[in-house]
């Protein structure tokens, strides 16, 4: 009896390591919500997760899901979203990466759509412009309250819609 107790223990304990590391390897980000969506997002989801490959693909890939300006990262598709926010005395400058492909070139013709949830809970919208001088889209968030901010981006690419889920603290 003692000897078919341990064996249940061993064979649920292997069951539930297998579990966890398939639904590890399946998370990654949803590209196709709908703007209507609330902001508010758990911090895994402002992080980027990608499916775990062979030893020697990773080799001989680089790893795409890295920050490259220091700021908050979304793989999605082919698509590289990075989110950088900056503070300034009279808001928060919020700088979104658009970037396509494995060589990360950057998207110029997208209409980006930042939705911003104010530690209040209240909702703001606002239309980034692209500077093509840095390669990126911005805009000035002219809030400077104390707390989290949710913050959703929206890109319409030639119809195709890609979005992230980010946060910062003021």
């Amino acid at each position: 009896m003692k000897s078919l107790n341990t064996s249940l223990i061993v064979f649920a304990s292997v069951g539930l390591l297998l579990l966890t590391a398939c639904s590890n390897a399946t998370e990654g980000s949803n590209s196709t919500s709908s703007p209507a969506n609330s902001v508010a997002a758990s911090p895994s989801q402002t992080q980027s997760s990608t499916p775990n490959t062979s030893t020697n693909e990773t080799s001989a890939k680089s790893d795409h899901s890295q920050s490259s300006k220091g700021g908050q990262v979304v793989e999605t598709g082919t698509y590289h979203l990075e989110f950088v926010p900056e503070k300034e005395a009279n808001g928060t400058h919020l700088d979104f990466y658009l970037q396509k492909g494995d060589n990360h070139e950057s998207v110029p013709n997208a209409k980006v759509t930042a939705l911003v949830q104010l530690p209040d809970g209240t909702q703001k919208t606002l239309n980034l412009s692209y500077d093509a001088e840095g390669k990126h889209y911005a805009v000035l968030l002219p809030e400077t309250a104390p707390g989290q901010y949710q913050v959703k981006m929206i890109a319409d690419i030639n119809g195709e819609t890609v979005n992230g889920r980010f946060n910062f603290n003021k």
